[in-house]
């Protein structure tokens, strides 16, 4: 009894959290902090797709900036040459990263350890290289606008950010839905057991390039999605921020931060990161380019040599004592 007593608080955490987001964009005092908290959630879904491939089944990859950037290049130009609506394209964008992600899963889980992820650098520098390239399409260094056509829900535009703010948040909550229907599923059990010791789990009779390939697949369609959202609520995309290192090593330290292999890690990775992102951003005011980039390596460095693990084991054990505290949360002996 005292077991199931010890459990009812945490019950209501979630859906406390839940409704707190939700009424959380009414209580800030500037549209610049939803801006903030829009960001977040995109990086959570970025981080939490990242973190299905390389967080559970050990693939470490630097170059999932090419799926986010396919996502997003493929969808701004079906929107501007065809006016096909951001709502159609979301998807559209999301299969056209899972389409590249079948020839790369092929090819490069062929290789492991620090040879996989030199080639998903090269991939997405490779495409980085093809846009800037083919300049009559996707119009090269200067990038993709989006017309700004005022309040058109269709158009996935609005005149506010709440809009932008509670689809991100659905995206964002979708996506760790997923990632914890993957967790219990065999395919996470599979892509846990690769993480840890490959060879072990071939042994055992599982399939692991299958496994990877499927992890992979449902991570860059994840991914595309995130890159065609961001495009259409920045209205701009161009080469090096779409497909350049700096966003995949962002997007990969959004879970190696908040914690890799779990579920959450990319939301507190995803808070952590922006808000040293827009701190540094408001305090130096773009007088240092590519200061972003050394709060990255410093961040990093401090976090695996004071929580190797990410920061999910802190603020786990620091929840654990909280609901220990909670009234009702320990009772007598049955």
């Amino acid at each position: 009894m005292g077991v199931k007593a010890a459990l009812v608080p945490g019950r209501y955490v979630p859906a406390a959290i839940l409704a707190f987001l939700l009424v959380v964009p009414y209580l800030l005092p500037n549209p610049f902090y939803v801006h903030i908290i829009v960001m977040m959630a995109i990086f959570v879904v970025l981080g939490g797709a990242w973190n299905i491939l390389s967080g559970y089944a050990g693939q470490l990859s630097l170059g999932h900036a090419a799926f986010f950037g396919t996502g997003a290049y493929v969808s701004t130009l079906l929107v501007n040459a065809y006016g096909i609506s951001p709502w159609i394209t979301l998807w559209l964008g999301g299969l056209a990263a899972l389409v590249l992600s079948l020839p790369v899963g092929l090819l490069c889980f062929r290789l492991q350890g620090p040879y996989f992820t030199i080639a998903t650098i090269g991939l997405g520098e490779a495409l980085r290289l093809l846009v800037l390239h083919f300049r009559g399409i996707t119009n090269g260094a200067q990038g993709l606008t989006v017309p700004y056509k005022g309040d058109a829900p269709w158009l996935l535009q609005f005149d506010s950010k709440m809009p932008y703010y509670y689809i991100a948040l659905a995206m964002a909550v979708g996506v760790l839905l997923i990632t914890r229907r993957m967790e219990r599923s065999r395919l996470g059990h599979y892509l846990v057991a690769i993480g840890q010791n490959q060879d072990a789990a071939e042994a055992l009779g599982i399939d692991s390039a299958k496994a990877k390939r499927q992890a992979l697949m449902l991570s860059a369609f994840l991914t595309g999605i995130g890159g065609v959202f961001y495009a259409q609520y920045t209205y701009v995309i161009h080469p090096d921020s779409a497909f350049g290192l700096g966003h995949s090593i962002q997007i990969a330290m959004v879970a190696i931060v908040g914690g890799v292999g779990t579920i959450l890690g990319p939301v507190l990775g995803a808070v952590i990161m922006e808000l040293f992102i827009q701190s540094t951003q408001i305090v130096f005011a773009g007088q240092y380019p590519g200061l972003e980039l050394m709060v990255y390596g410093g961040l990093l460095v401090t976090v695996i040599l004071w929580r190797p693990r990410g920061v999910y084991a802190w603020f786990e054990w620091l929840y654990q004592g909280l609901l220990a505290r909670l009234p009702g949360a320990r009772g007598g002996r049955a």
